[in-house]
């Protein structure tokens, strides 16, 4: 085999390995270990939404190991009004796909661009779906509330999630 042969399989591994290291859960449920129970919560950490109705206050849960990242809410009963997690899922801006597997209950998901913008919302989506939610362009963070809080806050596409892991222009 050719030198440049190798290195291109060799590339081709190492992008397959970004690739599915960067991949939301939905698309490699296999590669995880089984998942039985809820985890334990993670590091608290402050994030506004600044809606038309006026600035919201919520202490996040920062999920941003891969393992903390495919567990997520799987296996939580409920979450407070005031909570939620945030998921730093790339450093540069890409589509993400998430599910409700093993979540009892509806989740709103806000998927944010990297300057904190919304991009779109999915509102209450369906306790235990396996079916993808996309976000439906390139984001850098995705962040979980209550099912119906960001109606209940007013939040829309284009409205602001201040966060540091998000670059505010």
């Amino acid at each position: 085999m050719s030198l440049s042969a190798v290195c291109g399989r060799a590339l081709a591994a190492a992008v397959t390995c970004v690739v599915l290291a960067a991949a939301p859960a939905v698309v490699r449920p296999a590669l995880a270990q089984p998942i039985t129970h809820a985890q334990p919560q993670l590091r608290l950490e402050p994030l506004d939404i600044v809606t038309q109705r006026g600035v919201f206050h919520f202490k996040v849960e920062m999920a941003v190991t891969q393992r903390s990242q495919e567990i997520g809410l799987m296996f939580r009963p409920a979450l407070p009004a005031d909570r939620g997690m945030l998921f730093e899922q790339y450093s540069r801006p890409q589509e993400a796909a998430y599910w409700m597997k093993n979540c009892p209950v509806p989740l709103d998901m806000l998927f944010i661009r990297a300057d904190g913008t919304i991009l779109s919302i999915a509102r209450n989506t369906t306790p235990y779906s396996e079916t993808p939610i996309y976000s439906g362009g390139p984001v850098t963070g995705v962040l979980e509330l209550r099912g119906g809080r960001a109606a209940e806050i007013g939040a829309q596409p284009g409205d602001q999630v201040r966060h540091p892991f998000f670059r505010h222009g």
